[in-house]
């Protein structure tokens, strides 16, 4: 790789923004300063960036990428090539494949198939199970980003219930815990109520009454009480609800918060009126819910109450969306199309870039403790994104690249669009070219 002098771009970094130079050195970032203030050695490539807009590469803390076991709806491969697209540079990716990845055998597996097929950079949640301790506890915290914890309806035996294995995993977790939370005895009971009214065919728009407020509200308290009472480093997971806002205590983050809250981009994005024209292809758990909610998420995340913005990407086949209500699994694709839907409500001034930046690169990397990413600085790798902010374009069937094929996005007109995005150094998109050779690194965690 030559070296790289990315010139006179509107860089967006640790609260600030200014225009720029930054010199690229293999993997590396050599330099960052003012305008011709960068001493540039002979030969260096200059990409002149006059009128873009730099950002760090964007750290997606939450994604479900199906390999290994369920690649027939995405894999590592295709939803790499997508997430460099939308500008993101890492991945921390769930258990919850075929087989459920809850042993460290599980684990390197995984890391062997990323290996292999990420344009990115990556790491891998271990899962956790009310059995699984001794398997949690001889995780390499410099190598996994994290426990999993199901507070709610997961698969197989993921679910975690039992007060005993909760209070274990709290007390001698070692690495962040990260928790799904829905109280699934608030989710049986109201499913069973809309069971016996509409039998199979429940409409799409009763999701956010079965897998209610309360489910979420009951589930995220028990959590953060636990946290609390162990001191457990909690982050919890795609909250939905303005209620459980209240769970949270407003800060920057730092290393010593110790409980940390994740919102995804669609819930920042869709309400519940929106089920009356995408039906299924919204249905995430926990449930997109109302205006309210939106707006109080939207709120807690230029308050910081709210730490982090990730996707929970989890693509599933038109054929498998379009199921009943009872027979269709939940979650959509997003990855692609996350940082072009935040810098949308930059452009509506909802919120600023210095926050998108903040949420979205810095902090994952702060509360994941990751090795030199997530900040323009020299020395840190070179994981950069370039975007154009008056670009406007629109989402289709041609230009969306996830394996099943579509996006609830489809139709959208965003006024931004991501035009390069470096990984380690390397140019692995560019302006809907992607480098299919390139291959990604494993994150590893300052613990």
């Amino acid at each position: 790789m030559s070296d790289i002098l990315i010139q006179n771009p509107t860089i967006i970094n640790e609260g600030l923004s200014f225009r720029g130079d930054v010199l690229v050195s293999g993997e590396i970032i050599a330099a960052v300063g003012l305008p011709g203030e960068i001493e540039v050695p002979e030969k260096t490539q200059i990409l002149d960036a006059s009128g873009l807009i730099l950002i760090p590469g964007v750290i997606d803390d939450h994604v479900h990428f199906r390999d290994p076991g369920l690649t027939h709806k995405g894999d590592i491969f295709s939803e790499t090539r997508a997430a460099a697209a939308g500008g993101i540079t890492s991945f921390m990716d769930m258990p919850n494949t075929v087989p459920q990845t809850v042993t460290n055998r599980d684990l390197d597996d995984k890391f062997s198939i990323a290996s292999e097929k990420s344009l990115i950079n990556y790491s891998f949640y271990i899962g956790a199970t009310e059995s699984n301790l001794d398997e949690i506890l001889n995780t390499d915290p410099a190598r996994v980003c994290g426990i999993k914890l199901f507070m709610g309806a997961s698969t197989g035996n993921m679910l975690v219930e039992n007060e005993n294995s909760l209070r274990e995993l709290f007390r001698q977790a070692l690495i962040p815990v990260a928790a799904h939370c829905e109280d699934e005895t608030t989710i049986r009971r109201n499913t069973a109520s809309f069971r016996n009214k509409y039998g199979d065919a429940i409409p799409v728009e009763m999701h956010p009454m079965i897998r209610s407020r309360d489910a979420c509200f009951k589930s995220s308290a028990l959590a953060v009480g636990l946290a609390r009472e162990y001191n457990t480093r909690l982050h919890v997971l795609h909250l939905s609800t303005a209620d459980e806002m209240k769970l949270f205590r407003p800060g920057k983050l730092n290393r010593e918060k110790r409980i940390t809250a994740e919102v995804c981009v669609h819930h920042l994005w869709f309400d519940d009126s929106d089920y009356a024209k995408l039906g299924s292809k919204i249905r995430w758990n926990p449930a997109i819910k109302t205006i309210f909610d939106k707006n109080a998420l939207t709120q807690a995340v230029n308050n910081d109450i709210i730490d982090v913005i990730g996707t929970d990407h989890a693509p599933h086949t038109p054929e498998e969306k379009s199921g009943s209500y009872t027979g269709s699994p939940s979650g959509a694709p997003m990855i692609q199309h996350s940082l072009a839907t935040m810098l949308e409500l930059w452009h509506r001034k909802i919120f600023s870039l210095e926050k998108i930046v903040e949420k979205m690169c810095h902090n994952p990397a702060v509360l994941f403790n990751i090795s030199k990413r997530g900040f323009i600085r020299e020395g840190y790798k070179a994981d950069l994104v370039l975007i154009d902010p008056e670009h406007e374009w629109m989402v289709t069937k041609n230009n969306i690249l996830y394996k099943c094929g579509w996006s609830p996005l489809e139709g959208q007109t965003f006024r931004s669009k991501i035009v390069k995005t470096f990984v380690n150094g390397n140019l692995v998109y560019d302006h809907g070219g992607i480098n299919n050779d390139h291959r990604g690194q494993p994150l590893s965690f300052e613990r």
